[in-house]
């Protein structure tokens, strides 16, 4: 059989598994580019209808062509270009070619030493009224590591650029002193749970030597560890011998020492014994310069006009402020639709909708549990695989976001859990949205579906 026949064929068999409205949707309009080496490259006519059939369909997809010729082994999908279509790569380490107006987002990896994300740095930080205190007191730091604003504390609300700019002066001490100066930057939620380890394997002494022989210690989201005791002891003997030894210390904060509940005084003394700056919300023209860096690291041009539109909208925070970024160039591409200031007001509009009142509660779950193609009972099952976990944690987000239902209320219709694993969920998910692209177009898929549906 020719590719075209072989396709014909498969396409026969998968719309006896889905439904017609589905089929016609995603699947009527694509073709079988090429198979070499056992792999089948499918082309899809968008990146949304390529991101759908790949988390919806593909065991379909590949089931119905193995029946037909059973040398098929996987199957990959990819956007057609009508101009050209583009051929399945000769080596499996090669990735497909893809639509050249498709947003390309490099890969990071944290390194493994110093647990920094290398994509920080202070070259891609943008200064602005609001946070050029606290930058001016990093250059500081890294000038005179350990002699100059020990300890450096930092503190601002949510998505205001903290974790960006400590990871950024510890990638900076890194590269400037060669890896002399050995630096590490940890979650506080990390060091929590090493030294609650360290009690119940009676390893405590092992975590003690661990970061009282490291140079630069970043702590992230320090008020975290108030009102836990042990955690708190060891903090504050940590911090005294590196603070004796002129050990430089970075810490990030939600608020001010003085207004961290049940937080040890010997600790917020220490706190206050150094330099203090606030990250601020930024003001429009920092907007405004965040957006354009984002669009220059992308080598994507959008409007002036539109540019202004997202910066006046959207004030809360940056993380905000790059999610909504990405969703509007994610619907000018997947849409093929041009970008205008109404276009974009109604993209943030969405984004920030009122509930949803003519859905409910079981519409939303069963929408998850079929984009993640599990039972509904395993959403609301004390199950802890990775898949249950992030399905529910995703059903949590949206009963909050479009139905703006309380904690009580969403964490007992997923399996009689506590508010407080509500709550934790629905931040976890709204933070990987807002900073994560790939996850951002998966939870507007499923919002998609439950439209449909």
């Amino acid at each position: 059989m020719t590719l075209e026949e072989l396709w014909q064929a498969a396409l026969g068999d998968i719309e006896i598994e889905i439904s017609k409205p589905n089929f016609i949707t995603w699947l009527k309009n694509s073709s079988l580019l090429d198979k070499n080496d056992g792999v089948a490259l499918i082309g899809l006519p968008s990146i949304f209808a390529k991101e759908w059939v790949e988390n919806k369909y593909q065991k379909i997809v590949l089931r119905s062509l193995r029946n037909l010729d059973e040398t098929t082994k996987r199957v990959d999908f990819t956007v057609m270009n009508n101009a050209k279509k583009m051929l399945l790569p000769k080596t499996k380490k090669e990735m497909p070619v893809m639509d050249p107006d498709q947003l390309a987002f490099t890969e990071f990896r944290v390194d493994p030493e110093t647990n920094l994300n290398p994509k920080y740095t202070l070259q891609s930080f943008v200064v602005g009224a609001s946070n050029e205190l606290a930058y001016a007191a990093a250059g500081a730091v890294i000038e005179e590591v350990g002699r100059k604003y020990n300890p450096l504390f930092l503190y601002g609300g949510v998505g205001v650029g903290k974790t960006h700019l400590i990871q950024a002066i510890g990638n900076e001490i890194k590269n400037k002193y060669q890896n002399k100066v050995k630096v590490k930057y940890v979650p506080s939620e990390r060091f929590i749970n090493e030294v609650v380890q360290g009690i119940r394997t009676k390893r405590m002494e092992v975590v003690k030597e661990h970061y009282r022989n490291i140079d630069v210690l970043i702590i992230d989201d320090i008020q975290f560890i108030s009102g836990k005791t042990s955690t708190e002891i060891e903090f504050f003997h940590t911090f005294n011998t590196l603070h004796e030894n002129n050990k430089q210390i970075i810490i990030s904060s939600d608020r001010p020492p003085k207004f961290i509940p049940t937080l040890e005084d010997r600790l917020r003394s220490r706190f206050e014994g150094g330099m203090i700056a606030d990250v601020a919300p930024p003001d429009y023209e920092l907007r405004v310069a965040v957006l354009k860096n984002k669009l220059a690291e992308s080598k994507i041009q959008i409007g002036e006009d539109i540019i202004a539109c997202i910066a006046t909208k959207v004030q809360k925070n940056l993380r905000e402020l790059e999610g909504v970024l990405n969703r509007v160039l994610f619907h000018r591409q997947s849409k093929g639709q041009d970008l205008s200031v109404k276009l974009v007001e109604q993209i943030i509009n969405e984004t920030n909708q009122e509930p949803m009142v003519n859905v409910n509660p079981n519409q939303v779950i069963k929408c998850v549990a079929e984009y993640f193609d599990i039972a509904l009972n395993d959403i609301v099952s004390h199950s802890r695989k990775k898949e249950f976990v992030e399905a529910r944690q995703v059903a949590m987000y949206l009963l909050r976001e479009l139905l703006g239902l309380s904690y009580p209320f969403i964490g007992e219709k997923l399996g009689k859990r506590d508010h407080t694993t509500a709550i934790y969920a629905c931040e976890k998910v709204e933070q990987e949205v807002n900073k994560n692209p790939g996850f951002s177009q998966r939870v507007m898929l499923i919002k998609e579906l439950i439209n449909k549906n």
